[in-house]
């Protein structure tokens, strides 16, 4: 049974930092991606990277503040989100695909990011 499992969530203010950890069970995973929901939303895209951390993409929203990072020893991927904004308060998921491109197979429970103002 794969899981995955979000933390690092929480409540912080507007211009801080938080960091968001995905840990992956049975089975690899070669995308692993982060997504977003927040009240009254459809979910968004907010980053994806490959197996090797080679390719990463962004949401134009994130770009230049968020940075996705994986540890493959630790089945393990990362969102380090800085210079939050209130606009990034959101349900944070984690997402994993077996394949290289596709839609994404496994999903986490989510967790809350709050960034307040």
């Amino acid at each position: 049974q794969v899981q995955l499992v979000e933390s690092g969530g929480g409540l912080v203010q507007a211009g801080g930092s938080l960091r968001l950890s995905c840990v992956a069970s049975g089975r690899t995973l070669y995308r692993m991606g982060w997504f977003r929901q927040a009240p009254g939303k459809e979910r968004e895209f907010v980053a994806r990277i490959s197996w090797s951390g080679s390719s990463t993409y962004y949401a134009d929203s994130v770009k230049g503040r968020f940075t996705i990072s994986r540890d493959n020893a630790k089945n393990t991927v990362y969102l380090q989100m800085n210079s939050l904004k209130p606009e990034d308060t959101a349900l944070y998921y984690c997402a994993g695909g077996v394949g290289v491109g596709g839609p994404y197979d496994y999903w986490g429970q989510g967790i809350q990011v709050t960034v307040s103002s």
